[in-house]
């Protein structure tokens, strides 16, 4: 029988990587000239995916835009993807944004504000598109938006990382690009499948072609995105991942189940193999 894992299959493009990350993530690490720290639950995206960091008016990073020439401060903000499920090697992507951090006005400092895009300093491009702004809060919590400022991200560069090294995004497709209709509800469905259904872990294994099962000890479900789905095939020094499409590209996470479904019925259709682990 054939594999579904003989032809590369369909996956989000680079730009649609970055969006999802920068949609998921709760975290982030910003670093400007001498000055480096990490943020949690600081930063918003707006419906055009313009990025806001949220912060204490009295902060340093507010303080530095301030005082800025033109009100501009050259900044990057890096942010982590990491698998939620128990696996090796949990980081699966990094996305740095360089750019340049200003004051994103009164309007965007109370509603969470928006990661704006500039080709040079000085020359504003489009917003970067697709989400409802969500992530609002400061280096913990937000409080009061008037004991608080927002500070816009006009990006110059970006740079998506997933192993090989990083590669530049192009700004033109990061405006075009949304993000994984998945991104936000991936870490709780990964979750449930690997702890909450160990059997059809099991059983989807059977999807992937014997020569990549050699020395195989564990099957943990590593990704999920609208296109499929990714094992990790851990071997005792080693691992590989290998992903299950999707007949259909889902349109929400509500059609996740119906996707796993036909995962599953394609699954029985296959010889049995020997058991594997699919729990730590």
């Amino acid at each position: 029988m054939s594999s579904r894992t003989d032809a590369r299959p369909p996956g989000p493009s680079g730009a649609e990587r970055v969006r999802s990350v920068l949609t998921a993530a709760r975290s982030l690490t910003v670093t400007t000239d001498g000055y480096r720290c990490d943020l949690v639950g600081a930063h918003a995206l707006d419906d055009r995916g313009r990025l806001t960091l949220r912060l204490p008016g009295d902060c340093h990073l507010a303080a530095a835009v301030a005082c800025a020439p033109r009100g501009d401060l050259a900044a990057m903000l890096q942010f982590t993807d990491v698998a939620p499920t128990a696996v090796r090697d949990r980081v699966r992507a990094r996305v740095t944004l360089s750019g340049w951090l200003t004051d994103a006005g009164a309007d965007d400092a109370v509603s969470g504000g928006a990661v704006g895009v500039r080709g040079t300093k000085g020359t504003r491009a489009r917003g970067i598109g697709g989400d409802r702004a969500r992530g609002a809060g400061g280096a913990g919590d937000a409080g009061d938006a008037g004991d608080h400022v927002g500070l816009r991200l006009d990006t110059v560069r970006a740079t998506l990382d997933t192993g090989a090294g990083p590669e530049g995004v192009g700004l033109d497709e990061l405006v075009l690009a949304g993000a994984d209709p998945l991104a936000g509800h991936e870490a709780a469905l990964l979750i449930h499948l690997t702890d909450g259904h160990p059997d059809a872990v099991a059983r989807l294994a059977r999807l992937v072609e014997p020569r990549h099962l050699h020395g195989v000890r564990r099957v943990v479900p590593v990704a999920l995105d609208r296109y499929g789905i990714t094992l990790r095939l851990e071997r005792a020094r080693a691992h590989d991942d290998v992903r299950l499409p999707f007949a259909v590209p889902l349109r929400d996470a509500a059609e996740f189940g119906d996707r796993v479904q036909a995962l599953l019925a394609a699954a029985r259709a296959c010889p049995r193999r020997r058991s594997l682990h699919t729990r730590p």
